[in-house]
């Protein structure tokens, strides 16, 4: 956004939990276009302090998001994705912003068979703690935009990937444990299927809804990229060198969805958007990423980036307490 449009600011609010990582901003430290404040979306006093510098435009990226911690504890996500997101609607409808794209997710859909793919009619069907979470605030931002005429869309993407993913996620896990020649846990018989779009895409996408998509809708975002997680676990090895003895199948996960489509026709014929990324090479881009980046693996995993980029960032930004 900072490179596209140079007559925009950007207010970035964050928590900073245990995948927050200020070291994804490197750089931005002297951009008078880019202010990074640390508070909680739940938090209205936060949320307030913010939206009365003359907020134009909300896109709610802020989510618990990690389904295996959802199954084991439920309640943070229920705190930060249904109310942290009805406050942010209730700021932002107070505020009376133009725009607000609530970030959702392919997972509300539920799980797919063999063939088909999701479609903005498909039933709503969470079949997880996370996905019901983000179910829920998609449901909020429906009944604003009918009931209160909010200026409100959520877009729901597949699975993504790409540089500076914490590495928790399948993708960042695989490459970062082949790297360190750990085993690479899938889940069940590794053949869960997932749509995977490139991060730079899905960003693209949520640009082109931003600033041409019609309020109240829903748009799908996918890549038409789908992979089993065997066959990505196999992909990484190859292209490390490493044997496939490193796979290791591991207990699955309860209620584990079989397969995830995107149908996005709406979206690129609408506001005609594409995907530009092919999959094989942007995983190429992914790995070396990853394998350039191995210090930025290790701090974030260790949480020793935060005492020197809170000491080199937050205390050089404005604090929440000073827009109250």
């Amino acid at each position: 956004m900072l490179e596209h449009y140079p007559a925009y600011d950007i207010f970035n609010l964050d928590k900073l939990t245990y995948a927050g990582n200020l070291e994804n901003l490197s750089g931005l430290e002297k951009n008078s276009r880019h202010r990074f404040f640390q508070g909680d979306i739940a938090d209205p006093d936060s949320v307030a302090g913010i939206m009365r510098q003359g907020i134009d435009a909300v896109i709610n990226f802020a989510a618990e998001s990690h389904v295996d911690r959802s199954i084991l504890e439920a309640a943070e996500f229920v705190r930060t994705n249904v109310l942290g997101t009805l406050n942010l609607l209730d700021a932002s409808r107070k505020q009376k912003i133009q725009r607000f794209v609530q970030i959702s997710t392919d997972e509300v859909y539920g799980s797919l068979g063999a063939s088909g793919a999701f479609s903005e009619a498909s039933p709503i069907m969470p079949n997880s703690p996370y996905a019901a979470s983000k179910a829920s605030a998609d449901l909020l931002m429906r009944s604003y935009c009918h009931t209160h005429r909010f200026p409100g869309l959520v877009t729901r993407c597949s699975n993504n990937y790409g540089p500076y993913q914490f590495p928790e996620k399948l993708i960042p896990l695989l490459i970062t444990n082949a790297v360190a020649n750990l085993p690479l846990p899938i889940y069940g018989d590794g053949l869960y299927v997932r749509d995977w779009i490139h991060v730079r895409d899905h960003c693209a996408a949520v640009d082109r809804v931003l600033h041409h998509g019609r309020d109240g809708e829903v748009y799908n975002i996918g890549a038409k990229q789908e992979m089993p997680n065997l066959q990505i676990a196999r992909l990484i090895l190859k292209s490390l060198g490493k044997s496939e003895d490193l796979i290791t199948y591991v207990k699955d996960r309860p209620g584990h969805d079989r397969r995830y489509a995107i149908d996005s026709s709406k979206l690129e014929g609408e506001l005609r958007w594409k995907p530009a990324i092919d999959f094989e090479a942007g995983m190429q881009e992914t790995i070396d990423w990853y394998c350039r980046n191995t210090r930025w693996v290790q701090n974030v995993r260790s949480g020793e980036y935060r005492s020197y980029y809170e000491r080199m960032y937050l205390q050089r930004q404005d604090t929440l307490s000073e827009l109250s």
